[in-house]
Parts: C-alpha cells; sequence; structure tokens
C-alpha cells in the first residue's frame, strides 16, 4: 500500500455514487485514504491499521434485505466513525436508533440548522447548505447519540456520540453542493480524528508510472485516443513511462465525432510527440450489435435504448480495437490495451474495480461486460483509473501538455451518438400517468412561466440510483424571463412531482399546453448526426469568441425528439455544468456565470443555421437529480 508510512483513513463503501469523492476530498486534506467494500471485517480493519473511518452512503435501506453486509464488532473498534448518509442511518440502528422509510423524500439543496458547538461544526454559521438524497430517515436517535442537525422538514440531519468519537450526517459533505462540507471534513479528520494531514501529492506522478512499468514490463501498448483530456493525458504519462517506441496509437473516427474533430486530435498529439492512426469505420459502429443479458441488441443505428446504445459503442470499441492489433501485426497476447478512464466513469458504471455495492447510472463506454473481461485478463491499462478530472488536468499540465488540450471540455468516448436522444414513440409512461403529471405541474403556472412536460425522458441519479424518467419544460411569457424564479422551479419541481428529473427552460413563445405528446423519430444516422455537429460547433465556437470556455467545466449540446408542434423538427438542449469533481455539479446561471446574451445568441443562430429545429432548451437542473449528460 502506497504511503505506508502515513496514517490512513479507511472509506468502508455501502454502494454510493460519491465514495470516490469523498476519497478525492480526503486527499485534498493530505490524508491517505482507502476504499473497501462495506462487508471488511473489524479483524482486517485492526489489523490493517486504520486510523479513522467514514462510512458512505449507498442506495439501499438498512432494513432492507438487500442491505450491504457489515461487521457490527466495527463499532468496537475505538477508533473515530463519520457516517454519511446511509452511514448515518447504519450508525443509529446499530446503536438501537429508528430509521423509517417517511412520506416525503429530500432530494437537493437545503439550508439546515445545526449545533455549531459539535466538534463536526466548529467554525460554522448556525445555519449552513447541504445536498441531501435520500427517502429513509433517523425517527428516533439512538439512545448514546444526540441529534446535532435538522433539515428545513425536521427530520434528523446529524447525530453525535461525542464520548465514543462517532457522528452521522444525514446529507453529502464531500459534495460542492454542501457549502460547508470542506469544513465539517477538516474537523472530523483533524480534529477528531487528529490525522497529521502529511500525505502530499507530490508522489502521485511517480507511483502511476511504476504501476505502468510495472503493468506492460515487455509487452506492447495499444491506446485509444478520442481526442479529450482524458485519453491525452493518459497518453503522454504512457510515453513518459515506456517511451513512444512501444505505444501505437489510434484515434477510432465512429462517425459521431464533432466537427473537424478527429483533424485536430492528429494535430494536438502530435505536438506531443505521438503518431496517431486514423481508423474511420462510421459504418461499422452502425451496424454493429453486441449482446446484453445473452440476448442480441439491434444495430446500433436502430436501437433507442440508452444502455444498448452504450454498450454497443464500448463492445465495438473493443472490436475496432482487435482489428487494429492486426492491422500493426502485433502479437495479440503481447498487447495491452490502454484507457483514459477515470474514476467517476468506474463509479457511475457500478464497476467492481471501485465498489461492490454501487450501483448502475450509466453504463461508460470504457467499461462494458467486455471491457470487464479484459480487465480480469489484465490485458486493459487504465493509469488514470483513481483520478478525478480536475487531477487530470493537474497531472496534464505537469507532463507538458499545452493548456487548449487541458481545457478542453470532456466529450464522451461514444461522442455524439448519446447526446442524440433516439426514441420511436412519445414518453415512457401511459397516457394515465402523463395526464396525472401535467396536473402536477399545473400549480406552477404563475407570474408568466407556464410548465410543460414533453414526450422525452432522460437519465438522472436520485438517492445514490439511477432515474429515467420525463422532461419538464418552462416557457415565460416574457422576452427577459425572470432566470431566478426558472432555477428556482427547476429545484423544486423533481422534489414533488416525482415523474420529472430534469427541468428545462425554452426559449420562444410560451407554451401553454400542460403536455406535448407528438414527436420526430430519431435515430442514429447521418442526418441526425450532421444536424447535432452543427448545432454543436455553433455553440463551441461562441464559448471560444466570447472567451468563455473555462467558465464551465462541460457543455454537453443535444439532440432531442420533441417536435414542439412543427412536423417533421426535433429540439437541441444546451446543458452547461459547474463542477470540480464531475460527480455533482450546477448548471450556469445566465448573467452570473455566462453572458444570458450570448446564450440568446446562441439560441437565435441555431435556428437559423441549423435545418429542422423547432426549439432550443437551456438546462436548469442540478445533478443530482439529473446526470451531466442527457442519456
Amino acid at each position: 500500500m502506497p504511503g505506508a508510512g502515513h496514517q490512513k483513513l479507511l472509506i468502508l463503501d455501502a454502494g454510493a455514487q460519491y465514495a470516490k469523492v469523498i476519497d478525492r476530498k480526503v486527499r485534498e486534506l493530505m490524508v491517505e485514504s482507502v476504499i473497501k467494500p462495506l462487508s471488511m471485517s473489524a479483524e482486517d480493519i485492526k489489523a490493517e491499521g486504520y486510523h479513522a473511518v467514514i462510512i458512505s452512503g449507498g442506495p439501499q435501506s438498512v432494513f432492507g434485505s438487500n442491505a450491504p453486509k457489515y461487521d457490527p464488532k466495527l463499532f468496537e473498534l475505538d477508533v473515530p466513525i463519520l457516517g454519511i448518509c446511509y452511514g448515518m442511518q447504519l450508525i443509529n440502528h446499530v446503536f438501537g436508533g429508528k430509521v423509517e422509510t417517511k412520506g416525503i423524500r429530500e432530494d437537493g439543496q437545503f439550508a439546515i440548522d445545526i449545533k455549531n458547538k459539535s466538534p463536526l461544526f466548529q467554525g460554522l454559521k448556525e445555519k449552513t447548505t447541504v445536498l441531501l438524497t435520500h427517502g429513509d430517515s433517523v425517527t428516533e436517535v439512538a439512545s448514546e447519540f444526540e441529534s446535532i442537525a435538522k433539515s428545513p422538514s425536521g427530520i434528523v440531519a446529524a447525530i453525535e456520540n461525542k464520548k465514543r468519537r462517532i457522528y452521522g450526517v444525514q446529507f453529502h459533505p464531500e459534495v460542492d453542493l454542501s457549502e460547508d462540507g470542506m469544513h465539517m471534513l477538516k474537523n472530523f479528520l483533524m480534529g477528531v480524528a487528529k490525522f497529521a494531514g502529511d500525505f502530499t501529492r507530490k508522489c502521485r506522478e511517480e507511483e502511476a508510472i511504476k504501476e505502468i512499468r510495472d503493468q506492460v514490463g515487455k509487452n506492447d501498448v495499444l491506446v485509444l485516443v478520442s481526442g479529450g483530456v482524458d485519453s491525452a493525458v493518459c497518453a503522454a504519462l504512457l510515453k513518459k513511462a515506456i517511451g513512444p517506441e512501444k505505444i501505437y496509437a489510434i484515434h477510432v473516427d465512429h462517425g459521431f465525432m464533432r466537427k473537424n474533430e478527429s483533424k485536430t486530435v492528429v494535430t494536438a498529439l502530435k505536438d506531443v510527440g505521438l503518431d496517431l492512426k486514423v481508423l474511420s469505420v462510421q459504418n461499422t459502429f452502425l451496424k454493429a450489435k453486441t449482446k446484453v443479458d445473452g440476448k442480441e441488441t439491434p444495430p446500433l443505428e436502430e436501437c433507442i435504448r440508452p444502455e444498448w446504445k452504450r454498450k454497443i459503442i464500448g463492445d465495438t470499441f473493443m472490436v475496432v480495437s482487435e482489428e487494429a492489433i492486426k492491422g500493426f501485426k502485433l502479437d495479440f497476447n503481447k498487447v495491452l490495451l490502454a484507457q483514459g478512464t477515470l474514476r467517476p466513469d468506474l463509479i457511475e458504471s457500478a464497476s467492481t474495480v471501485v465498489s461492490s455495492n454501487a450501483q448502475v447510472i450509466k453504463t461508460h463506454h470504457n467499461d462494458t461486460a467486455l471491457v470487464r473481461k479484459l480487465r480480469d485478463m489484465g490485458r486493459i491499462i487504465e493509469p488514470l483509473k483513481d483520478y478525478h478530472k480536475d487531477e487530470v488536468r493537474e497531472l496534464g499540465k505537469s507532463l507538458g501538455l499545452p493548456e487548449k488540450l487541458v481545457w478542453r471540455h470532456p466529450f464522451p468516448g461514444p461522442g455524439l451518438a448519446i447526446r442524440i436522444l433516439c426514441a420511436d414513440k412519445p414518453y415512457g409512461i401511459t397516457m394515465e400517468e402523463v395526464k396525472k403529471t401535467a396536473g402536477e405541474l399545473k400549480k406552477y403556472n404563475k407570474d408568466g412561466i407556464f410548465a410543460t412536460l414533453l414526450p422525452t425522458r432522460s437519465v438522472g441519479v436520485q438517492g445514490d440510483a439511477r432515474s429515467y424518467k420525463q422532461l419538464c419544460a418552462l416557457t415565460s411569457s416574457s422576452s427577459n424571463p425572470d432566470w431566478k424564479s426558472l432555477f428556482h422551479l427547476a429545484k423544486e419541481i423533481p422534489k414533488k412531482v416525482h415523474n420529472v428529473n430534469r427541468v428545462v427552460y425554452v426559449y420562444g413563445e410560451p407554451i401553454k399546453e400542460s403536455y406535448l405528446t407528438s414527436i420526430t423519430e430519431t435515430r442514429l444516422n447521418q442526418g441526425t448526426s450532421d444536424q447535432l455537429r452543427e448545432a454543436d460547433d455553433i455553440v463551441t465556437q461562441m464559448l471560444i469568441e466570447n472567451k468563455l470556455v473555462k467558465k464551465v467545466a462541460q457543455l454537453p449540446v443535444i439532440l432531442f425528439p420533441c417536435d414542439f408542434g412543427i412536423k417533421g423538427s426535433r429540439g437541441i438542449a444546451i446543458r452547461t455544468f459547474i463542477t470540480n469533481d464531475f460527480m455533482t455539479g450546477v448548471p450556469a446561471i445566465p448573467d452570473k456565470d455566462l453572458p444570458a446574451s450570448v446564450l440568446r445568441k446562441m439560441n437565435d443562430k441555431i435556428i437559423k443555421n441549423v435545418k429542422g429545429i423547432s426549439r432550443v432548451c437551456y438546462d436548469l437542473t442540478s445533478k443530482p437529480p439529473a446526470t451531466t449528460e442527457w442519456e
């Protein structure tokens, strides 16, 4: 274990999407941490000498049949323990308190009341804004514990037992949406647990290089370069570790790249000393199939389901890679496949590399069943698998990569394919549910703002689990909308209207119908790809021209099948995303983070120049409850 001379924190994973974010935040405080499953025995914990324990959140109920296994002797080890979300409920349950499913969920940012004399909240005011995302709640605090925080709904938000040095919080201090979260983690680690905080990051690059050299040995390495920062840093790190002679770099043009993307990629990689072979295999991908749960999928060009699309693309990447090996005349048994996989990719795919408990939010193209099989065979090398995006950027800088490459917005390996929402019929719920949901939205029609249910679904993450729910559109009778009211509604609607996980503002005339029913049948083909490619390029070029690239961490542009009453047309969505950890984040606020005038010009230019687009939308939803991408 690296850094064996340092005090170590143990993170016991109960299936949280944010387990690695806890780890990253802890590293920021210069404390070494290790993630293990919640089932780890108390005997092993003691033997490995952990200085303190954090129990993560998770999607299960402590009283449910699928609750993760744990060793009750953990709580007899006399080490400081912090339970987060599920972790707090487990602590309360173990010590005899009550945990129940309440009639109300709490999903989103809330201002909670805290007792700031608690060591956990020392130095804070009596109110703080945090991210809550739970359905179960502590309804009776265990007898040895005291409630030290309450949510606006009066639900217990934190507990403590000072004598045992055991604390629990219902919210997520590890995410950016919890404004004083780092302060609380520091209070626990430095104040309660007395960590020295001497685990610096200077050895990270050396450790990664050593791991590459040990794993590669005498093998050659085939690296898939998408052109994004992750694969570029992966390639540059490999070059530094083993030299360019053993590296075979390929760029797969699957037909879903951004405008002029492949040319840009080749130039960028030449600048860092790597020759890149471009494989133009658009038709191969469109015709590709795969197997899911033993059954063959339709070809990608006919596929509707988002998870199938991702799995087909991921598996086809592997097939194309094998063909590339043959083209290079390499010995298949002496080649490793390198990927720029990051920790959030693995967490969202529920990979066992990170967790045995996490639920799938979406399958990443670099973590499909076939990739996992190759990984189990030791034939995949992922030097960035312990890194988050911000850490990769720092590593890229230290490796001498140009700033324009390091600061490129993330672009998914499947490319525009997962930014084209495919559908052959409206809605994913019955018309009875549509009308009921539309009725629930009517109460939000006020002050010139109208809420409308759209016949489109998108992926979200709620309570550490995947959701696949409907889209709500907000329109305004004013050409200068009240953004504050719109964002307030975007926060409230997914909490109260359970069939909705994403809210958008639609530019143009107000839509006064409570729900829309018509769509344009949409699948992956040259036409839909070109349609999105043009809209995406307009948004990208306007960001560059207005020097706004660094104002947002990511800006997906999405093509979706809602026709807004114009037969044969589709909608475009602009999804701005501000984050440090890419596990949670918020949209940019017009005239605070981005000029509203630039967003308006994006809308006008797309409507004028991209054939077949009826409306442009601006995504108002944070993560959670919505994911960064729509699929």
